[in-house]
């Protein structure tokens, strides 16, 4: 519903003329020889085709609820690609929904960008039941902590039991081992009355390597002109390309404007490769931005190449993006937390503290600068971007999942480096993210996990363990085989959180009413300041090491108010640097002294002295 390609569309066009009754079935299949309908309890129909590879038919007995699906060239028989539900997983007949009826009369009106406090989770690991109802559950309990947005990892149809969602067939489909769709919704309006905005984590670079059919009857949906770590890249170019860029785009609007999602969070868009004239993620951001003209839909990016141009802004909204992954200040702040220098944080490990005091003041560490992993420039400057274009956090789903073992930071730093983490993220003024459980100092894993069988099973096997040949802790066969098996089932459920841990541990009772604390302290003398506007922004190195010390950063506003935050993350004292007067909003350790300690933190509000 809202675009051709595979889409059931009750009461839909039908040629020239309006039907009233029934479902019209519409596929883009431009290298099939034929395409027919298998309407269940139906004998199947040939689809008729046009020139341009539409095939079409319109069935006077569908109706919501119905179960189809299509059988190409009389032999190959698949799902709908743009189904809206599968409740017997991906390989089985799609099931008619009509999302337009899940259009809320009375729009939620969202958040300002300013206040945004994302928790990003994944739905089958989040609660106990692995589902949206869980979920829900602990809405309140979001609530209460200071989160002001949850940010859900990708909820389109893959195959199997358990996935990250990152390797998706059915976009529109949201996971039925989640709940339906309407449970889906449910948790929307649930969040929505609490005052939560629901984030959506999106992927349009690539699809699947299980049961995507798309490249057998619809080749041109792919090119061979790029190419992508994935394979083949999405054709976003000339007339085929208009196909999938139009698909794509509706993908965007059905999940923001029949569901209600506040907003959406793009997957590696730097895969997204496009020599047109008008970028897809240009067509795109202006698209939404135009259709849903009036609400705060929030647009967030995951960018490699560090595009400043992407995120610009007009009278102080954002244009296109409101905001990209801050991972140059994650990867600075985790080498100077941990001294690990392996793998992409070799790019941080010449100058980590600089790098992170760069990020802070002025987005990304990368502006243009020759980066080492790739030996060519990246990024574009961005100093001139307000603090809110970034999303900046210590942990993510990526950052500890990608991980051999999945650790997170609890099980690598000290306690009082964790505390360090949590207060720098969450009272810088960069919008910030937690992990799900790392308000709580959470220690269970979070691994990467899929659910496929045969030989793509076998190949994610063993890429997984060749991924960290060269790491120094699974440089043998021996070591490598500790890395756990992502398709066994026991490698989903260690990723469970433990919720009776996260409850009445009294370290994670310590750390939750710390972040509760720090967000309380965010949202009463941080977040006005940015809905102000800072106007400047410095930085000044502590120490004479370059790859450990301090930083003492400052952020002014056109009225003179000037926010400051001094860290210290070398392991021995530092001299004090000067401190703004005014109000101390937070010290780690509160005691008066003229050192600046080993893992302090100092953030204060006044006036530049």
């Amino acid at each position: 519903m809202g675009h051709r390609l595979g889409t059931a569309g009750q009461a839909r066009q039908h040629g020239d003329r309006r039907v009233d009754h029934g479902v019209c079935f519409n596929l883009w299949a431009p290298t099939a020889q034929s395409v027919e309908l298998l309407e269940a309890g139906r004998p199947p129909q040939r689809m008729i085709g046009d020139d341009d590879g539409w095939y079409q038919w319109l069935s006077p007995t569908a109706h919501v609820g119905t179960r189809y699906q299509f059988r190409i060239n009389e032999d190959l028989v698949v799902p709908d690609p743009a189904s809206f539900f599968q409740p017997d997983d991906v390989g089985a007949p799609s099931e008619v929904i009509d999302t337009a009826a899940f259009r809320d009369p009375v729009l939620y009106p969202g958040r300002p960008w300013a206040e945004a406090v994302i928790y990003e989770l994944h739905v089958g690991t989040f609660s106990e039941e692995g589902t949206y109802a869980g979920l829900e559950k602990k809405l309140p309990y979001l609530r209460d902590l200071g989160i002001t947005a949850i940010e859900l990892m990708p909820l389109n149809d893959v195959p199997g039991r358990h996935n990250w969602g990152y390797d998706g067939v059915l976009l529109n489909a949201p996971n039925a081992r989640y709940g339906r769709p309407e449970d889906l919704k449910r948790l929307l309006r649930a969040a929505h009355a609490l005052d939560i905005m629901v984030y959506l984590d999106v992927v349009y670079n690539h699809f699947g390597p299980q049961l995507n059919y798309l490249h057998l009857y619809a080749e041109s949906f792919f090119t061979t002109r790029h190419s992508t770590g994935w394979g083949p890249a999405v054709n976003l170019e000339g007339q085929d390309g208009a196909f999938v860029r139009e698909f794509l785009i509706e993908n965007s609007l059905m999940w923001l404007r029949d569901y209600g999602f506040d907003g959406l969070r793009f997957d590696a868009v730097h895969a997204l490769k496009d020599d047109s004239e008008r970028h897809f993620l240009i067509e795109l951001a202006e698209t939404v931005r135009s259709q849903l003209a009036g609400r705060r839909v929030h647009l967030m990016l995951e960018n490699e190449a560090n595009q400043a141009h992407l995120l610009e802004r007009a009278q102080g909204e954002a244009k296109l993006y409101d905001a990209q992954w801050g991972d140059d200040f994650h990867n600075a702040l985790h080498v100077l937390l941990t001294g690990e220098d392996e793998g992409y944080y070799r790019a941080f490990a010449d100058r980590p503290l600089e790098h992170l005091a760069r990020s802070l003041t002025e987005g990304f560490a990368y502006q243009g600068e020759v980066f080492p992993l790739h030996d060519a420039p990246r990024g574009e400057p961005s100093a001139h971007l307000p603090p809110e274009a970034t999303i900046f956090f210590a942990q993510n789903h990526d950052q500890i999942g990608n991980r051999a073992l999945g650790e997170r930071l609890s099980r690598l730093v000290s306690p009082e480096k964790l505390d360090q983490a949590l207060a720098l993220v969450l009272l810088n003024p960069h919008i910030p993210m937690l992990f799900m459980g790392e308000e709580a100092g959470a220690d269970t894993p979070f691994l990467f996990f899929a659910d496929w069988s045969g030989q793509a099973a076998e190949l994610t096997r063993e890429g997984r363990r060749r991924e960290f040949a060269h790491f120094k802790a699974f440089s043998t066969p021996d070591m490598r085989a500790r890395i756990p098996d992502p398709c066994d089932e026991k490698t989903f459920v260690a990723s469970k959180l433990d919720w009776t841990a996260i409850e009445r541990s009294p370290a994670s009772v310590r750390f939750r009413g710390l972040t509760a604390q720090l967000l309380q302290i965010r949202r009463e003398k941080i977040v006005p300041l940015i809905k102000l506007g800072f106007v400047s922004a410095q930085y000044r190195l502590l120490g004479e090491d370059p790859r450990t010390g301090g930083l003492d950063a400052r952020w002014r506003t056109e009225k003179g108010d000037m926010l400051q935050i001094v860290a210290n993350f070398a392991d021995r004292e530092l001299p004090l640097p000067a401190l703004v007067a005014g109000e101390c909003l937070w010290r780690l350790r509160p005691a008066e002294t003229q050192a600046l300690l080993p893992g302090e933190i100092i953030v204060r509000l006044g006036q530049e002295t």
